[in-house]
């Protein structure tokens, strides 16, 4: 009797630790986008500063938009991340970035040890892009059965990104 009311608390309390258990989410890592102000009036009526805000402030949003826009395109570059050695052969990637944000990710090389390792880096590779660009950071997960290869693209990739 004794030894049920132990397992049974045991398990109760393991459950809760697991239940409590949080996860990272990619919502509070992605920086929230930049949306427009609402208009309040039609946009010939804007256009022409004759809506009912007719005080210019419109047309300083706008102008201010247009340069943050025209120096977010100034500011596009390409890094490319030191060449990270692992088992299989070395990973190395480049980022494209426009602004802070992470638009392209080109894998430069990648594990060469043969078929397997062409299999597992054709599955992994888009795995781990896709990752990136939805983290806007190397502060992704490996791909199961990829470990070396997942290794060696994120310390390329936090390499690129050291270098911003």
């Amino acid at each position: 009797m004794r030894r049920a009311v132990i397992v049974l608390g045991t398990t109760a309390a393991g459950l809760a630790a697991l239940l409590s258990f949080k996860s990272h989410s990619l919502a509070a890592s992605v920086p929230p986008a930049s949306t427009p102000p609402p208009s309040t009036g039609s946009p010939q009526a804007m256009a022409s500063g004759t809506g009912p805000s007719s005080t210019g402030s419109a047309a300083g949003q706008a102008s201010a938009t247009t340069k943050a826009s025209a120096a977010t395109q100034a500011a596009t570059r390409t890094v490319t991340g030191t060449v990270a050695n692992t088992q299989y052969g070395p990973m190395q990637v480049r980022v494209t970035l426009a602004g802070t944000k992470i638009t392209e990710v080109t894998v430069l090389q990648r594990t060469d040890d043969g078929s397997e390792s062409d299999q597992i880096d054709a599955n992994a590779i888009p795995k781990l892009t896709s990752e990136t660009l939805a983290a806007q950071s190397a502060h992704i997960d490996a791909v199961s059965g990829a470990s070396y290869t997942s290794s060696g693209y994120i310390q390329s990739l936090q390499s690129a990104l050291d270098q911003e």
